[in-house]
């Protein structure tokens, strides 16, 4: 299978095959060439270049971008999209002024999310997590991770990591999960946090292992959750079990959270709203990557995280989605690109290497996706028409993806 896309008016994001993610000032770096084409064969990028060094090229497919804007698929590599119901009562209360810990301590928030997915079915889970994937996909987005997190019994857990596998089967995308038990503390361990931990190391851990239904292990280490001695005892049986840890810290506070998972080794280390200069420093001497989630920044009213201290302190800074049912119920990334800009002060190029190559190595993955590189994986983005890359996350709100591209392939 050959497509062509020929007369593309900007081709963004092009690195060498060898880059696998972009640190500080980098991040603004990736070239574009204007008037361009590009060809993959069996889903890879075979070559790309200047429309006037394009001969007669044979294809199957051919897509005349007539001037369009064409940019790696963006890597969602934070996401909750496998709940049960919503919760726009929560919503009303964050209005009228309640905090984020003021919902969860009164048994709301992820409670509230755990309660409603115990009582639906897997297929009801499935078809409800499809929908959303599929809106992410028409967005823009071609690799998704999946966190569980809203079961908090093991059945729960193991049902949503279930579904989480199903879309990985069934979607075009490429699917990674990530067993979260350590979420919040689930209603029967009510005043027992040190058994619910306890029951996620010698339960839980064990049995996702056994079923070979996540690669990564997640910790919410974070004011009201679970404390950094906690969070290194989890991570540290999830590695024995083969999970690679990922951790949500400082979310609420500066927790510690940043330094265990460093610690641990932590492919990222997600959400830092309430990152400190030390917190910064520690990532800078570090391999973890700083995962921001601007879209719960805006929706929840919480600051949004140092991102543009970050890059000027050499940070390799990620964007991800976080779309989940209380927190940032959007999984749109176009409108994430805009956030980045607007109100982290990234340029348009900075925040579109957040979402792509270095959200592609927030999963492991940027060796084969994220950037436009002969080798990579041709998961694309064809824009509708605009005037430059900027009008991108200029235009925010603007239905401005033309095509999706995974593995060559039109969806």
């Amino acid at each position: 299978m050959r497509l062509l896309i020929k007369n593309i008016g900007t081709l963004a994001g092009i690195l060498p095959a060898d880059v696998l993610c972009l640190r500080g000032s980098e991040m603004n770096s990736a070239e574009q060439l204007h008037n361009a084409y590009l060809v993959a064969e069996d889903g890879i990028i075979a070559r790309y270049g200047s429309m006037e060094e394009l001969g007669e090229e044979e294809a199957d497919e051919v897509v005349d971008a007539e001037g369009r804007v064409v940019f790696p698929a963006f890597c969602d590599s934070h996401s909750h999209i496998v709940y049960a119901g919503s919760r726009e009562g929560e919503f009303r209360d964050k209005i009228a002024g309640m905090t984020y810990e003021e919902v969860a301590a009164r048994g709301g928030g992820i409670l509230n999310s755990a309660d409603r997915l115990a009582e639906a079915s897997e297929e009801e889970l499935y078809e409800a997590a499809a929908k959303r994937a599929w809106r992410m996909i028409r967005s823009g987005a071609a690799t998704l991770e999946i966190k569980s997190g809203y079961g908090l019994t093991l059945e729960s857990e193991l049902k949503m990591l279930r579904v989480a596998r199903r879309l990985q089967q069934t979607l075009p995308a490429t699917i990674k999960a990530t067993f979260l038990g350590a979420h919040a503390v689930g209603r029967a361990f009510k005043g027992r946090q040190s058994d619910y931990v306890r029951h996620v190391c010698e339960d839980m851990i064990p049995a996702v292992a056994e079923q070979g239904i996540a690669e990564f292990v997640d910790v919410f280490c974070d004011r009201g959750f679970f404390t950094p001695e906690e969070t290194a005892e989890i991570l540290e049986r999830g590695k024995r079990y083969g999970l690679r840890p990922k951790i949500h810290a400082n979310e609420l506070a500066s927790s510690g959270g940043v330094q265990v998972g460093i610690r641990y080794g932590a492919l990222s280390v997600d959400h830092l709203e309430e990152a400190n200069e030390q917190d910064v420093k520690d990532l800078a001497a570090s391999d973890t990557i700083p995962t921001v989630l601007p879209g719960a920044s805006f929706f929840s009213n919480l600051p949004f995280a140092p991102a543009r201290a970050m890059i000027e302190a050499g940070l390799p800074v990620a964007i991800a989605s976080d779309c989940n049912p209380g927190s940032s119920p959007s999984g749109n990334m176009m409108f994430l690109w805009s956030l980045g800009c607007i109100k982290m002060r990234l340029t348009p190029e900075e925040a579109l290497s957040a979402l792509t190559i270095n959200g592609a190595a927030a999963l492991g993955l940027s060796a084969d996706r994220g950037a436009i590189s002969v080798g990579r994986r041709a998961d694309l983005v064809v824009s509708k028409p605009v005037p430059s890359l900027a009008y991108l996350p200029y235009s925010f709100g603007e239905e401005l993806v033309e095509h999706t591209i995974i593995g060559g392939k039109i969806i």
